[in-house]
């Protein structure tokens, strides 16, 4: 797909043509996923006749040859192998509590009500989670040749925050995913959709002429089919809600719609946010937070009102298979609510109260303490740190009286405000130290305090929907690269929210070079060549002693020499790369597994790759003149 806009002109005519003719649009479908299958298979085919070729070739000739060139051999067969297992994509059961027999006997009744009135299949297992979800799941069993397992996921938080009608109509419209003779099908076209992201993954990773072929193929073949099969995704949602307004009506539907719509902004935007602010104030996180969230999500909230208008007037995208609120609100024949109408109470009994009984207070329990233990040793570092910081912001406001504060005071006072003072406003402050109202050409490059200003500005501004914020975060980007990836992942949203094609393709474009420059860097630490830039390895006694005693054990190794490459990798804080040059002693069947070996023990603070002696005797040579003396032998480490 050459462009953002023409993946969208696409879609748009596939959803028309999929109204038009729905039966024409899923054979097309189906046979563009073929399409795939007859790439790789051919492919499969190919690769197994090539060895196959090879080795009666070799045999006839000469079978000395055939000993000499078995690694030619293999070399078709790695790559079949390859392309089998990204192929083999694993579906693992849903994570939560699953119901066992005679647990909130409320809750299975409905289900089993609401299963029935959709045409769903049997259910194998339900599960609550912990989040604000729902979802109907169908996990093939051996690729679907022997059927497939359903289960029924509903999230604690959203069982609290609906009726039980609404909440119905929830469960109705996952069932519905289930029904109408679509659902195989979609499992099917999600499966080969996952399948393709896979291939094009391993091929990527490879550097091989053969596999740059596939890559170009796929990077054209995936995206197309992306758009083919996201028009059956959204028609689905559509489907599913009108199956769910059959049984619990199409009013109760809507509602449900709302009010989930309104209790994940909630979540996100209040509830989540507050707890972190906590961290300030608390030593230790919440223990009782999901009775917590319960009290809040049972709360008037005042900011419903411009939320649920900011999702009305939401525009359609394609990012998400789902519909946007007045679109599915509009396929139900509804009107849109009014949303000057004022905050929507929460109902009086919640669908929680209502079906899970005993239960419900020990899953609160549970995913409290589950959630409590998972963040307490990040929770301790946030509140020491928070306390540094509320120190440092009283010395920086007691010293302002006497001396008017420096750039980087003035920098470091912002930032500090805007972590540990919510209530204040700290655009101000970062504009200030910007030294101007608004966008100038008076930055300095280069400069990292600029770039930090930037950043935090720009996202400020976005957040207020303005879009001097744009050109602040493409500032920051600009004065520093590692501020190229959360810069993106605010521009994006605000640029669609905006309609603004080309702002979006410029960001695809950038997290695309990005991405591609981190395959470089990952292809960069599998490889060696005689232009790699060696450096001593720099590891201080502590480190090179743990590096000796990881490979003590291993008696197949005589000496090590350990040096380090210089690997260009966009990430911040990237681990180096060492390579190691091992002598290895004694019989050996196969040296490339007692390399392999030598990775597996090495204990360094990256990654490592080893090459033999006898491998290549000029980088052999280079690498011994870079380290110098072995960083490990066998003789003086108690062997």
């Amino acid at each position: 797909m050459a462009s953002e806009h023409e993946y969208r002109a696409l879609i748009a005519r596939l959803e028309e043509d999929a109204r038009r003719a729905p039966g024409a649009y899923r054979l097309r479908l189906a046979a563009l996923a073929l399409v795939g299958f007859l790439v790789l298979g051919g492919s499969v085919v190919l690769a197994l006749g090539m060895s196959v070729g090879l080795l009666l070739v070799l045999l006839a000739i000469s079978p000395l040859l055939l000993i000499k060139l078995i690694k030619v051999i293999w070399i078709p067969l790695v790559f079949g192998w390859m392309i089998l297992r990204a192929l083999w994509v694993k579906f693992d059961p849903p994570e939560g509590h699953r119901l066992a027999p005679g647990e909130a006997p409320a809750l299975v009744a409905e289900v089993e009500r609401l299963r029935r009135a959709t045409g769903a299949p049997r259910l194998d297992g339900i599960v609550i989670d912990s989040e604000l979800n729902a979802g109907a799941m169908s996990l093939p069993r051996a690729l679907g040749l022997l059927g497939q397992r359903h289960y029924l996921v509903v999230g604690l938080p959203l069982l609290r925050a609906l009726s039980p009608e609404q909440m119905s109509g929830v469960i109705a419209h996952e069932f519905g995913h289930f029904g109408g003779g679509h659902a195989r099908f979609a499992g099917w076209i999600y499966h080969v959709r996952v399948s393709w992201m896979r291939v094009l993954h391993a091929l990527s990773m490879q550097q091989a002429a053969l596999t740059g072929l596939f890559v170009r193929f796929f990077r054209w073949y995936a995206p197309y089919f992306n758009a083919y099969s996201f028009v059956l995704a959204r028609d689905n949602e559509y489907q599913a809600d009108a199956a769910a307004a059959r049984v619990v009506g199409a009013e109760t539907m809507g509602a449900s719609l709302v009010r989930t719509e309104l209790t994940a902004r909630h979540l996100h935007e209040d509830f989540w946010p507050g707890v972190q602010r906590s961290v300030s104030t608390r030593e230790r996180p919440p223990e009782r937070l999901y009775a917590d969230m319960a009290g809040s999500l049972a709360a008037l909230r005042a900011a419903d009102a411009a939320r649920l208008q900011q999702a009305l007037e939401r525009r359609p995208g394609y990012d998400d298979t789902h519909p946007t609120l007045l679109q599915r609100l509009q396929a139900l024949g509804l009107q849109a609510p009014d949303a000057a109408a004022g905050p929507t109470p929460a109902p009086a009994v919640s669908a929680a109260d209502a079906w899970l009984g005993p239960l419900l207070p020990d899953l609160e329990a549970r995913f409290s303490e589950d959630w409590h233990d998972r963040v307490a040793e990040q929770w301790g570092a946030e509140h020491a740190q928070s306390l540094q910081a509320q120190a440092r912001l009283q010395a920086l406001e007691a010293t302002e009286a006497d001396a008017p504060r420096t750039a980087a005071q003035r920098l470091e006072y912002a930032r500090l405000v805007d972590r540990e003072r919510p209530d204040i406003d700290a655009l101000p402050l970062y504009l200030d130290v910007l030294g101007l109202d608004g966008v100038g050409a008076d930055v300095l490059e280069g400069s990292p305090e600029k770039a930090l200003a930037h950043f935090r500005a720009g996202a400020l501004l976005l957040e207020r929907g303005q879009a001097d914020g744009a050109e602040h975060l493409r500032r920051a980007m600009a004065l520093d690269p590692t501020a190229t990836e959360p810069a993106c992942e605010l521009l994006y949203p605000y640029y669609r929210e905006q309609g603004d094609d080309a702002g979006a393709a410029w960001v695809e474009q950038v997290m695309q070079g990005l991405t591609q420059h981190r395959v470089q860097a990952w292809q960069a630490r599998q490889s060696l060549g005689p232009r790699d830039a060696l450096l001593a390895h720099g590891l201080d006694d502590e480190a090179l002693r743990a590096f000796r005693n990881s490979l003590a054990a291993y008696r197949k190794v005589g000496q090590v020499w350990l040096v380090r490459k210089s690997v260009d990798d966009p990430d911040p804080g990237a681990p180096p790369h060492f390579v190691a040059l091992v002598q290895l002693r004694g019989f050996l069947f196969d040296a490339d597994s007692s390399l392999q070996k030598v990775v597996d023990l090495a204990e360094l603070p990256g990654t490592v790759v080893a090459v033999t002696v006898k491998q290549d005797r000029k980088l052999t040579r280079r690498i011994q003149e870079v380290a110098g003396a072995p960083a490990y032998t066998a003789h003086a480490h108690g062997r």
